[in-house]
């Protein structure tokens, strides 16, 4: 009997070069040139799939990531400086995503003008006390300044013993009683001057939402603002900024939401522009740590990734509870979590600085305070700045 004959062996896989430099390829990208096997040629679905998963990482990432920002403080940190990078959201994307998130859910959450629950009563207040200052301006006699400071502070006089028992309001009635004697005194020496020298007493013009330098009301052609050390063009740049910011200032006083969309939208590159200032402040703070600057930047990024998601959780459960304040069983138990959010987000900043930076409590507690009046101070100005950035952009 003959032996079998022996089977054919299958023709081997055809071995897959690269298209660039002709390399041996061992996997989705070459290994000589960095070449992706993958072009735009293709299908246009498989495109779209990429893009969303490069873009948002809408994997298990995510899932592995949030958990520990939230609840296990300096872990993602601690995962990073070890190596173990590619199971969780980078530090920077976490970042951006979270923060563009809660700051857009913070600007649906409210409304300036809804929110106010006396807005009316307000308003009138408001506009009384500006008629009153408006007419201490254009008084022309001593005597018509007198009665209109005379009128104004036994009003306040009666306001004080009316809200004896409110906290806050005394404070607010002090401001108005001393701007009010002192503008009444600024005007009775500005009539005790035009008496004295026979020159027309100057009546005020209605200067309300205006910008003012040196006590007059800017105005582009007779009283713009010059810098010496600027140049002719700096300067017509800024009062053209300037007349941009009054106009804005108008739009604003007739919608403040405008402002707070406004503001609330830069928050985010504020906060992008600022952390890498906190991250300085680590590093001075931990300098003999001798660690390196992009590793307190990692800090940095997962505390504020955690503060951002922690405010977009805040936004949600209070919307929760005010969709369901007509049921109190499930409106009071989201009120509780949301203030136990509140109060978790400092005690996780400093239970993550001691785990990364491995310091006794003492130390930490007191670095954890010097860095944060300097985180407050750093953030207070970057607002400041977005604020006005926004005066004349909105």
């Amino acid at each position: 009997m003959s032996a079998p004959e022996p089977v054919p062996a299958a023709d081997p896989a055809p071995q897959r070069r690269c298209q660039n430099c002709g390399e041996l390829l061992l996997g989705e990208h070459c290994y000589a040139c960095g070449q992706p096997t993958k072009g735009l040629v293709r299908h246009f679905s498989s495109i779209i799939g990429d893009f969303m998963d490069s873009v948002f990482e809408l994997d298990s990432r995510i899932l592995r990531t949030l958990g520990p920002l939230l609840f296990k403080p300096g872990y993602l940190s601690e995962e990073y400086f070890a190596g173990r990078r590619v199971r969780y959201v980078s530090p920077v994307r976490l970042f951006v995503f979270l923060s563009i998130f809660a700051f857009f859910a913070a600007q649906l959450s409210f409304d300036i003008a809804a929110d106010q629950p006396d807005a009316a009563e307000t308003k009138a207040e408001a506009g009384a006390d500006q008629a009153r200052t408006r007419g201490l301006r254009t008084a022309t006699t001593a005597a018509e300044v007198e009665r209109i400071r005379d009128e104004a502070l036994a009003e306040i006089k009666k306001a004080r013993a009316e809200s004896a028992n409110v906290p806050g309001v005394a404070i607010g009635l002090d401001v108005a009683e001393k701007s009010i004697a002192a503008e009444a005194a600024r005007r009775l020496r500005e009539i005790e001057e035009s008496e004295r020298s026979g020159r027309p007493l100057a009546i005020a013009e209605d200067d309300e939402g205006k910008i003012s330098f040196n006590g007059t009301p800017w105005d582009a052609k007779s009283n713009p603002l010059e810098i010496s050390w600027f140049s002719d063009g700096m300067n017509r740049k800024l009062n053209e900024r300037i007349g941009r910011a009054e106009g804005n200032i108008e739009r604003i006083q007739k919608d403040p939401n405008l402002l707070k969309d406004a503001f609330l939208s830069t928050v985010p590159t504020t906060l992008f522009v600022v952390l890498p200032l906190f991250a300085l402040l680590l590093k001075i703070a931990y300098v003999f740590k001798r660690r390196l600057y992009m590793e307190h930047l990692i800090v940095a990024l997962h505390s504020h990734s955690f503060l951002c998601a922690s405010l977009l959780l805040v936004l949600l459960l209070d919307a929760l509870a005010t969709w369901t304040a007509g049921a109190a069983w499930i409106s009071r138990p989201l009120g509780w979590i949301e203030v136990a959010l509140i109060a978790w987000m400092p005690i996780y900043l400093l239970l993550m600085q001691k785990r990364v930076y491995r310091q006794g409590w003492i130390m930490t507690t007191l670095k954890y305070s010097v860095l944060g009046y300097c985180y407050i101070v750093l953030l207070s100005l970057g607002a400041a700045a977005a604020l006005m950035i926004n005066l004349v952009s909105i």
